[in-house]
């Protein structure tokens, strides 16, 4: 029988243990005191040619200089968007569209995120070919499996850094150097996208080490505000914008500028680079408890992802004989936040597309928990996850199966 009082009582957020962080980060207070004034005060509008305008433009161009010394790259290839949904879309179709006269061919993975996944699709239902790429049981993208899927028809490639759910890195320079390699040999542009949302803060940003044309980010996966966003855009690369209208970012993404929210990001994202190693090494050290203790105290848990070569505050486990969701429930009635998957599907009952692209069976999929780590949890909240997590599930693989009566 469950130990948990099923009468769930309301809580704060300060009463919870926030183990989602891969879903969304909470904003550092520094962050906002730097936005704050951008919403009173210094509120103009950054295309106006008055002073009160100038002032709102001056930070904003101090925001993209903030974020290009990050990603090493040049201030004018710096495009804010509302987040990294747009930028992958924008990036996918903005760079095939662009591209649509000299080939009509997509490639990218089957483990990556729905922002991309559906920009494909999108792309596919109006024509084009898509090739899907799998990955290896640790869902990593082979550099070798996208340069022989490289056609003369081929425009764009898009391969994520590293993996929401599951947390594995990609070999993106490997990547971007077959891809180059392959267009040369080809005497053809081909774009090389990577969506970054969930690098920022733990990988190396520098997209010339990188190699990539394009590349997402969105500013609260890393203790920055909600609804803004980063699309690297390289000097030169053919590209057709997607929203049009008011001729802002040089025209590759108009709309009244998001002033605060573009502050935010950019002081977000340098502070988050700077702390990248001391952050990085304290989840990791977090992260290697989690998973040791799991495998030690919960028969049959399997672990997802590379077990070295993966985000260091990312842990995912897939538990056979129950439903994450029920893990997910037992859990948030303890006052522990985590996920079971991509937060933005986290309200469907089917398995993660993830996690079937790595072989796992539905069943053992819908047993999927991910625990992803933040620069303010402790021990402490560890010991206390793992102690509610070990019980939650011994108690869940007790319960009768319940099979359907027929009537549905």
């Amino acid at each position: 029988m469950l130990k948990f009082n099923l009468v769930h009582h309301r809580m704060t957020t300060q009463n919870h243990i926030y183990f989602d962080h891969a879903g969304t980060t909470p904003m550092d207070e520094s962050v906002l005191e730097a936005m704050l004034p951008y919403f009173t005060r210094l509120y103009g509008n950054a295309s106006s040619v008055h002073t009160v305008g100038q002032e709102a433009r001056y930070a904003l161009d101090a925001a993209r200089e903030r974020v290009a010394r990050v990603l090493n790259c040049r201030n004018r290839e710096v495009v804010f968007t509302s987040g990294g949904t747009e930028s992958d879309n924008a990036a996918i179709r903005g760079g095939a569209y662009a591209l649509e006269e000299t080939g009509r061919h997509v490639i990218t993975a089957a483990a990556e995120h729905h922002a991309v996944l559906h920009a494909c699709q999108m792309l596919e239902n109006r024509g084009w070919e898509v090739t899907y790429l799998p990955v290896d049981d640790y869902g990593r993208v082979d550099p070798q499996q996208v340069a022989n899927a490289i056609t003369p028809e081929t425009a764009l490639v898009s391969i994520m850094y590293a993996n929401n759910e599951i947390g594995t890195i990609n070999p993106i320079p490997e990547i971007s150097a077959a891809v180059k390699e392959r267009a040369q040999t080809l005497s053809r542009t081909i774009v090389m996208h990577t969506d970054a949302v969930q690098a920022a803060g733990f990988l190396d940003l520098d997209v010339r080490r990188l190699g990539v044309d394009m590349m997402s980010l969105s500013g609260h996966k890393f203790y920055g505000p909600k609804g803004v966003g980063v699309l690297f855009l390289r000097r030169g690369v053919p590209y057709l914008p997607l929203i049009t209208g008011g001729g802002q970012e040089r025209e590759r993404r108009s709309g009244t500028e998001n002033v605060a929210g573009i502050i935010g990001l950019s002081v977000a994202l340098e502070q988050a680079d700077n702390q990248k190693a001391e952050v990085g090494a304290q989840c990791a050290a977090l992260r290697d408890r989690i998973v040791a203790e799991i495998r030690h105290r919960i028969p049959d848990a399997i672990l997802n992802g590379h077990p070295t070569d993966r985000l260091p505050n990312n842990v995912n486990f897939s538990f056979d004989g129950v439903e994450g969701e029920s893990i997910l429930l037992g859990l948030d009635l303890q006052g522990i936040a985590a996920s079971s998957g991509s937060a933005c599907s986290s309200g469907s009952l089917e398995p993660s597309h993830v996690l079937l692209a790595l072989g796992q069976t539905a069943d053992t999929a819908r047993g999927s928990l991910r625990v992803t780590l933040g620069k303010h949890n402790t021990d402490a909240e560890v010991d206390r996850m793992l102690t509610v997590l070990i019980d939650l599930i011994g108690d869940l693989r007790q319960l009768p199966t319940l099979t359907g009566t027929g009537d549905d």
